[in-house]
């Protein structure tokens, strides 16, 4: 049985010393390394070579969920570990292989590696990866940094020359995304694709003001405008459940 590579992240010293005596007694397991915050778990996954993170939920930086969410969808199985109870309904809405409560015990940690060991795990883990890519943040770069913008703050992205430009309430970011990029990311919430070169989120619109051309041009609550095509017109009346447009099927 080839050994599982186990990374543990806790910002505690206590719990990552629990972790690394409980993981040393196991067969077919091996340590490859600690993280403290956030950043760093993000920083080691991306870098390879990890099967399981024994990740705890409460850390510096990003919380472990938002690391998770940033990480490659192919990336490490993950195995959440919290003094909390209620945080095992998070651990869950993420798919997590399992949870496992503080101090944690030795079967209840041999249990979780052997979860982790099932492929039918990984892909399901995969996959939920991809989908809650959306609901988390939006790592931006910039030349301050890496900027994680809460999904809810981006009003829309354009399309302008040969880069796409994100527009939040107070601010605008020229990124390397593309148009599908963003819309994958975004998806499952209140983005729409109004024109194939606009991103629209759609809570952030005060005013649709009818054009010739049968679209809209909406306007958004930073005062930016963006335009809706014609047939994003049409699925959009059906979406806020507005009387038809006259080119309306039906």
């Amino acid at each position: 049985m080839t050994a599982l590579r186990v990374l543990i992240a806790d910002d505690e010293q206590l719990a990552r010393a629990r972790l690394t005596r409980l993981l040393s007694a196991m067969e077919h397991v091996t340590i490859v390394g600690e993280a403290k915050d956030g950043d760093e778990v993000l920083a080691r996954v991306r870098d390879g070579g990890i099967d399981v993170v024994l990740l705890d939920v409460q850390m510096p930086k990003l919380t472990g969920v938002e690391a998770m969410a940033l990480w490659p969808a192919d990336g490490p199985w993950v195995v959440f570990c919290t003094a909390h109870a209620e945080h095992a309904v998070k651990a869950f809405e993420v798919e997590a292989v399992d949870y496992l409560l503080k101090p944690v015990e030795p079967d209840r940690l041999k249990k979780a590696l052997d979860k982790a060991r099932q492929r039918e795990t990984k892909e399901r883990f995969s996959d939920a990866v991809k989908k809650h890519q959306a609901i988390a943040r939006l790592p931006v770069q910039t030349r301050q940094g890496l900027v994680l913008l809460d999904p809810r703050v981006v009003t829309h992205a354009v399309l302008e020359g040969e880069l796409v430009t994100v527009h939040t309430k107070d601010a605008s970011f020229l990124t390397d995304y593309t148009l599908n990029d963003l819309e994958q990311r975004l998806s499952g919430g209140s983005f729409e694709r109004v024109h194939r070169r606009a991103l629209l989120n759609l809570e952030a619109v005060t005013r649709l003001e009818p054009l010739e051309t049968g679209g809209y041009l909406a306007r958004t609550v930073n005062g930016g405008s963006v335009e809706v095509s014609r047939q994003a017109a049409r699925d959009l009346r059906k979406r806020l459940g507005l009387r038809k447009g006259p080119d309306d099927e039906g």
